[in-house]
């Protein structure tokens, strides 16, 4: 059986809103008052959800509400979701940096956190002094860390700069150090928030390719906060979603990856363009319509994976008589390329055209998909990019097999494979 690391009973978080103190020693007292009695924190009614884009009634806000999770020893934990969603504060929550106002977070282990660019480092002290000071914060000893020191600078790649007061290095500088001191010096439990889009792009594989490490090869446990739906994918064994402060999904990192896109996807399988003065487009070309039509038998058919689509869009080439391409990029919501499909060059007058792309039925993926367009120049510059220009989702609705998660891959399509007797 596995061992339990981290365990989160109905945790919650809230904050009260607006300017810090006003009002609050009265708060205070009240809530004192009601504890004195025996009663429940009268304030604990009042919070709000979460959700940043509306306007409340309330002072009281609920950062997190009721959350429920186990993480296993040598997990890798991603958490997602857009931001303000609370994730930030569970990891400060798990971090020990404040407290849960109501539930029970159990840890079993030395905890490292990563949660801001330099959190712990002094500014005036030079990168060796952090090394050791940060060090010793979680909770090292003075031969452990001199006995990491060289792997750690090397890791961060500042051995040029490891005597020089921190404040004069870059963010990316700052980040690195901090990673390295975090990752190398062995903590059971290492918490990495969004703090990795600061480096560039080979710090960032390295990064990832130490927690990885830490992880599958030392066995230690990652809990990991990130936009990037790639590396979570890459990264994670396991993967929640937060939204409003509220756990609504957990599971295998590709479904709950599919969740967090379709979830945030503005879906629109047509747009009509009537005003050709605002409509997509410029002074040479402009959209007049964008369309995924489902060849179903009947309108309200749902759209699944086994139904045939046609992409449609109509366009207005006001040029005159030019040698005209399109080229439509299909593309999941996580950005990953499906296809580029190009069109013969041909000569347009001025007038309206009409393009449309079949994609047969079982070929995609079930999950969510964008759509780019581009009217191009004689097949070599591009006169008009029409970015996500309508997004769609599919879902398999088949009733043939026991396997209901996503299918491995981009696409999925239904070539014959048989299994027949020989003997």
């Amino acid at each position: 059986m596995s061992e339990i690391v981290i365990k989160a009973e109905n945790v919650s978080k809230q904050y009260r809103l607006g300017s810090v103190g006003t009002g609050s020693l009265a708060h205070d007292i009240n809530r004192a008052w009601y504890k004195l009695r025996g009663k429940e924190d009268p304030y604990l009614k009042v919070g709000e959800e979460n959700d940043r884009s509306a306007a409340g009634t309330s002072n009281y806000v609920w950062a997190l509400q009721d959350i429920n999770f186990e993480v296993e020893h040598g997990e890798v934990l991603g958490i997602i979701g857009r931001n303000g969603a609370g994730k930030s504060t569970l990891l400060k929550i798990l971090s020990r940096t404040t407290m849960p106002t109501q539930g029970y977070i159990g840890i079993n282990g030395r905890v490292a956190s990563l949660l801001e660019v330099g959190t712990g480092f002094h500014p005036e002290l030079t990168g060796r002094e952090n090394v050791f000071l940060n060090g010793a914060i979680l909770g090292m000893t003075k031969k452990e860390i001199g006995r990491k020191f060289d792997e750690i600078v090397h890791f961060a790649g500042v051995e040029r700069y490891i005597d020089t007061p921190v404040k004069r290095y870059s963010s990316g500088m700052h980040v690195r150090l901090a990673f390295g001191v975090a990752a190398h010096l062995e903590p059971e439990i290492l918490i990495v928030d969004e703090v990795l889009a600061v480096g560039d792009a080979d710090f960032q594989n390295k990064a990832l390719g130490k927690m990885k490490e830490v992880s599958s090869k030392e066995g230690r446990t990652v809990l990991f906060v990130s936009h990037n739906m790639s590396a979570v994918r890459n990264l994670c064994t396991r993967a929640m979603l937060l939204v409003n402060g509220k756990m609504k999904t957990e599971g295998l990192p590709d479904d709950v990856i599919n969740d967090y896109l379709l979830e945030n996807a503005n879906h629109s399988l047509e747009q009509q363009f009537d005003d050709t003065a605002t409509a997509p487009g410029n002074d040479k070309v402009r959209f007049k319509s964008m369309r995924v039509v489902p060849q179903v038998a009947t309108p309200n058919e749902a759209m699944t994976v086994k139904t045939p689509i046609n992409i449609e869009f109509e366009f207005y080439n006001m040029m005159g008589k030019t040698p005209i391409n399109t080229s439509l990029m299909l593309c999941t919501l996580a950005d990953d390329v499906v296809f580029n499909a190009i069109s013969e060059v041909q000569e347009l007058d001025n007038g309206l055209y009409k393009a449309v792309l079949e994609i047969p039925g079982d070929f995609l993926n079930d999950g969510g998909y964008y759509i780019n367009v581009m009217i191009v120049y004689n097949a070599s510059k591009v006169i008009y990019h029409f970015d996500k220009a309508v997004i769609f989702s599919l879902e398999d609705r088949r009733s043939f097999t026991n396997w209901h998660r996503k299918w491995v891959g981009i696409v999925r399509p239904q070539f014959p494979f048989l299994i027949s007797r020989i003997s």
